[in-house]
């Protein structure tokens, strides 16, 4: 059985291959924010339920370990407002690279020339990437801040027996 002959590709055909070749690496980086939004999403759940945690001991305390507590307490409602800015860097990254990509394709189909567009919600994702890292940073210095381990108990020795 003889095979049909190839039939070259058309300019339309090897531009959307182009397009999709410039497609695949904003993908890729949505990809990555993801993931980097999957581990912000665990972290605040985990704020969350420490301060949750909290919540009834506070009510039950007084003197010193009260004002402890209350401490922990609006350090961690810091902590969860650190992190929803970074979700929401993260997501506004997210959305620009989307744009980015919905340009390319439709820059294609259209005609029009959205190079310019397409370049500066590039470098607006970059930014708002760079931020949401940035912010991230900030919150695990937080974090490490809040953890204060007394030197009664890194010098405690236990008793003999």
């Amino acid at each position: 059985m003889a095979q049909p002959p190839l039939i070259p590709p058309t300019p339309e055909l090897t531009q959307l291959a182009q397009i999709i070749q410039l497609a695949v690496a904003p993908v890729f980086l949505l990809a990555g924010l993801g993931a980097f939004l999957n581990v912000c999403a665990g972290r605040l759940a985990r704020i969350v339920d420490r301060a949750r945690k909290l919540e009834p001991r506070i009510l039950q305390s007084r003197g010193e370990e009260h004002d402890r507590l209350i401490r922990e307490v609006r350090a961690l409602d810091r902590r969860i407002a650190v992190v929803n800015t970074a979700i929401f860097a993260s997501v506004l990254a997210a959305v620009l690279i989307s744009l980015v990509v919905i340009l390319l394709f439709g820059a294609f189909l259209s005609g029009y020339k959205f190079g310019t567009a397409v370049a500066l919600l590039f470098i607006a994702a970059m930014v708002a990437t760079g931020a949401s890292f940035a912010i991230f940073l900030y919150e695990t210095r937080l974090a490490t801040r809040s953890v204060k381990i007394g030197n009664h108990i890194l010098e405690h020795e236990a008793e003999a027996e």
